[in-house]
């Protein structure tokens, strides 16, 4: 829903500014004059917004957003800062009308007004494009010392840190800093996809570069070979944790930002999306004094996240619970959590085998990879563990096989496995602005026969677009899920080496659903598109063998 000016004044009139009363009105009397308040974030006037800069905006904490006649109407989130009010008045050549504004309605007003302040910055900092070709000369030429230069401008510092700022503030699991021929693309992922951002000049490509990779700890002079750092800071109060990685190209070196905000993730198995029934299952799974828990599904389809949660609701003062992971991406309170560092000979093999002598009670392994790990996850499973881990195959079903594939026995393997969770993350419909839509013709083959009733005269959900979600549609992720408890007879089919996904589903548990079913039902109740639902169990579903 659009939001409204309020601008409403107080009894009294307003500032009388710096231009009109000088510098020398008494503090006392100043304070007392009336100001305007908001309650929420007003509408921009765009010729209000650009008589100052991003930097200056920021900087003051001010941002003009519209007129009163001939006043200049100025959020403030301090209105007592009257140093402020009268630095914008001399700059504009207007009186100021300070407007008292929310801490959280100006931040968004700041970001709405001076969104694209990256962009702004790069533009005025980029100046003259040299030829592409002097450009890819001077940027081989560059010594580390010049780059070091470069890198610690202030300006360079500045633009930096609101590539990175407005990264966090737009939800963005990852910033990507891709350099081409002729250009230097910055992109954010943000539900899953990847957005262009207004790239920097491609004369900023060093500078850029280099100061992510100080801020990161790595070695500016080394340019081609891969690196990885990490960079800590505090945003609003809380603690983001950022993984670099840079690797070498033709036109100079990628570098991606993965963004590890704790705030922004909810270890919540219902506000993931996990339906009433698959939380009951995992409840029961997680209440197991022994046994062996996997979630699958391929990179970024939120495993972690998942384990996170069950091991969230685990949680007990009375159980010891050990993670080992590569790497650690968030914090949990009461759980003793191993990063594995293979430069020092510490694998996810050898720290489980140093887990298992610090008398566990609960284990969970980031993900097994080889054999060897394998073996001492069942073997740890046998001797009275619970064991939580991931694997990489496109179903449930799937990863009995992978297992077998790495050499367990099948008889162990049917003694310890309890239940597989197969995942997948798909864009959530926002939830201010979705509204009924007929599913796209070239979609409606592709749903089942079974499948249909769920949509009566085909008929499904989309988001129209608003202010909420930027346009798009979505905001946020919700996760598709297929949770194989593991059954008698199913265990039976595993000792003696039936496992294909046919000979496995043929033993499921009543109510049993793969992915795109409980994707498509999420899709019916309008939380998310039968489009994302399809788009992102396609490589899962194989309509023949279900």
């Amino acid at each position: 829903m659009p939001t409204q000016p309020l601008s409403a004044p107080t009894s009294g009139p307003t500032d009388s500014p710096a231009v009109a009363n000088g510098h020398g009105a008494p503090a006392a009397a100043r304070k007392a004059r009336a100001r305007r308040t908001l309650t929420e974030k007003p509408t921009i006037d765009a010729d209000a917004s650009r008589l100052i800069t991003a930097e200056q905006a920021v900087r003051l904490g001010c941002v003009p957003y519209g007129f009163d006649g001939h006043r200049l109407l100025v959020a403030m989130s301090n209105p007592e800062d009257f140093a402020a009010a009268d630095e914008i008045s001399v700059v504009t050549g207007k009186p100021v009308t300070r407007v008292e504004i929310a801490k959280e309605h100006f931040d968004e007003l700041l970001r709405t007004a001076y969104g694209a302040t990256a962009t702004q910055m790069a533009a005025r900092l980029g100046g003259e494009q040299e030829p592409a070709d002097e450009l890819l000369a001077n940027l081989e030429a560059v010594d580390a010392a010049d780059v070091h230069r470069m890198a610690e401008e202030p300006s360079v510092i500045n633009l930096v840190n609101l590539i990175i700022l407005e990264a966090v503030k737009g939800r963005a699991s990852d910033v990507h800093v891709e350099p081409f021929d002729r250009s230097l693309a910055v992109k954010y992922r943000i539900d899953g996809l990847l957005r262009t951002q207004n790239s920097p000049p491609k004369a900023l490509q060093a500078a850029i570069t280099s100061r992510i990779k100080i801020m990161a700890g790595m070695d500016i002079a080394e340019r081609y070979v891969p690196q990885d750092g990490h960079i800590g800071l505090r945003f609003e109060g809380r603690k983001v944790d950022i993984r670099v990685s840079t690797v070498p190209t033709i036109y100079g070196e990628s570098v991606v930002m993965r963004i590890l905000d704790k705030q922004a993730i909810t270890l919540d198995l219902k506000a993931l999306g996990m339906s009433e029934a698959d939380r009951d299952s995992m409840d029961r799974l997680i209440a197991l004094p022994h046994g062996m828990v996997l979630v699958t599904g391929p990179t970024g389809s939120g495993k972690t996240t998942t384990l996170y949660a069950a091991l969230t609701k685990l949680y007990d003062p009375t159980l010891k619970i050990i993670t080992i992971e590569d790497p650690v991406e968030y914090e949990l309170a009461g759980v003793n959590q191993i990063p594995v560092n293979p430069d020092r000979g510490l694998s996810f093999a050898n720290g489980l085998r140093a887990i298992l002598r610090q008398d566990p009670d609960v284990v969970m392994v980031g993900e097994i990879r080889d054999a060897e790990t394998a073996e001492i996850s069942v073997r740890a499973a046998l001797t009275g563990h619970l064991i939580f881990s991931t694997l990489h195959t496109n179903d449930a079903p799937s990863a009995v096989g992978r297992l077998l594939d790495m050499e367990i026995e099948p008889f162990l393997l049917a003694s310890v496995i309890e239940g597989i969770v197969a995942q997948r993350l798909g864009r959530r419909t926002c939830q201010v602005c979705v509204r009924p839509e007929k599913i796209a013709e070239a979609l409606q083959h592709r749903i089942l026969e079974a499948e249909r009733p769920l949509f009566p005269n085909m008929m499904a959900f989309s988001g129209a677009g608003c202010e909420k979600c930027e346009k798009t549609g979505f905001r946020g992720r919700v996760g598709y899920y297929e949770m194989l408890m593991i059954t008698g007879p199913m265990r039976a089919a595993i000792a003696k080496g039936r496992t294909t996904t046919p000979e496995l589903l043929a033993h499921a548990a009543p109510g049993h659903l793969s992915m795109r079913r409980d994707g498509l039902i999420k899709a019916s109740q309008g939380l998310t598109t039968v489009d994302e639902v399809l788009r992102a169990t396609q490589d899962a579903e194989d309509p023949g063998s279900r």
